[in-house]
């Protein structure tokens, strides 16, 4: 596995493409929801790709809100279906965290999490933060992960 860590600027126009392609793979046609995953946060991410060979098997962007410095946002979380169930997402998820733990000392991780993945986010830490919602037609809850322990923004 070759894990890679970078910025929308840094991203060739090939790897680029290949993140729209697993998004739409994983959320639109798996997942049968039509939403525009072009939502402009793209620009302003950290994006942590996971390749087997050339192929793009795991993925995800972690975002700063640039109107809330005290969180730090992680979504688009993916692992192809063919590599899922070889912890390949809770190594995904891991790496995210690590990069940011220097600079979350007084921050909070915060994601819309799919209901169903609750027990695999508490898991690496998360804490569920408010009522159950729907977007874009499918379960989710605000989930967040603090450093200094506390779950509560």
């Amino acid at each position: 596995m070759i894990w890679k860590c970078k910025t929308y600027g840094s991203l060739s126009i090939d790897e680029l493409y290949q993140i729209l392609r697993v998004r739409q793979e994983v959320f639109v046609i798996e997942q049968d929801c039509n939403y525009l995953d072009a939502d402009n946060l793209d620009k302003y991410s950290v994006h942590l790709l996971c390749y087997k060979k050339d192929i793009l098997i795991a993925y995800m962007r972690i975002y700063t809100n640039p109107n809330n410095s005290s969180e730090v946002s992680f979504g688009r979380i993916l692992v192809k279906k063919k590599f899922r169930g070889m912890g390949l997402g809770k190594e995904l998820v891991q790496r995210g965290i690590n990069l940011n733990v220097d600079s979350l000392k007084n921050r909070v991780i915060s994601m819309s999490a799919q209901v169903y993945l609750v027990k695999f986010y508490e898991k690496l830490g998360f804490r569920i933060l408010g009522k159950e919602y729907l977007e874009d037609k499918i379960p989710h809850i605000k989930m967040i992960r603090r450093e200094n322990g506390k779950d509560m923004l």
